[in-house]
């Protein structure tokens, strides 16, 4: 399995007919990267993604899952519903769903435990804000994310988890992490791992860094430690941007031979 990956975050983007117009000039630029591709869209665009990437290396998903299995949930949507039309990621735990509506651990538990249920991998977003940066909590913060997101979790589960650290403060923003920071925090990840579970798990799981990530600045954390690739968000929503930052990442040609 490629352990390079790189997924974008389109966010409240795109139309079902935007959608399809980017992946038309997308999917070509990265089908013969080395590198694992996502993108989670919109629910809307979904059943584009369905048709459009069936054949293709690039993986679809949604931004967002239910914590429920189903019921009376209005405007909820389930792993088993996300599962049915081939989703194989989404995300759990993003900051935007955090602070705006104030989702906390125990929710996005229960989001992995149904994704688990439906073989959904779950990209667990976790990160400080500024404040907590400063005051030197960056680490009892990406502590607690862990324990309880991962809370009732076995190792072998783990295989459908992907660990993405963005911290707050560099979301959006333009404001990008130093190498050295990005690469103490994924450290820190990989031993907190370690400590929940073991040594094996540590150095299996995928762990991504989002935070304003750009083609030209990729370079710069193309050899941080133990980083497996991005979370991207604005990027993700220009089809030549998000390929030619992949093409970097990945360190090869997109050309056919």
């Amino acid at each position: 399995m490629l352990n390079k990956v790189v997924i974008g975050n389109q966010k409240m983007n795109m139309t079902a007919t935007q959608t399809r117009k980017f992946l038309n000039a997308f999917v070509p630029e990265v089908e013969h990267i080395n590198c694992r591709v996502g993108i989670c869209v919109p629910y809307t665009s979904l059943a584009i993604c369905k048709r459009a990437l069936k054949d293709t290396n690039v993986m679809f998903g949604a931004q967002n899952v239910s914590e429920f299995e189903r019921g009376a949930y209005t405007g909820e949507v389930s792993s088993e519903m996300l599962a049915d039309i081939g989703c194989k990621l989404t995300l759990v735990g993003h900051s935007e769903r955090r602070k705006l509506f104030s989702e906390h651990n125990s929710q996005i538990n229960n989001k992995i435990k149904q994704n688990l249920r439906y073989n959904i991998t779950s990209i667990l977003c976790i990160g400080e804000s500024k404040r907590e940066r400063t005051q030197g909590l960056t680490q009892n913060v990406i502590c607690k994310q862990l324990d309880e997101c991962l809370s009732g979790l076995y190792e072998n589960e783990l295989e459908n988890i992907i660990v993405a650290y963005e911290p707050v403060w560099a979301i959006g923003t333009g404001q990008t992490a130093t190498s050295k920071q990005i690469e103490e925090a994924v450290s820190f990840i990989r031993e907190e791992i370690a400590r929940l579970y073991t040594d094996k798990a540590s150095k299996n799981i995928i762990v991504l860094y989002g935070g304003s990530v750009k083609p030209d600045n990729a370079k710069n954390f193309i050899n941080i430690k133990n980083l497996n690739g991005f979370l991207v968000g604005g990027v993700s929503l220009d089809a030549k941007a998000f390929s030619e930052l992949i093409q970097i990442y990945s360190g090869k040609s997109n050309k056919k031979k």
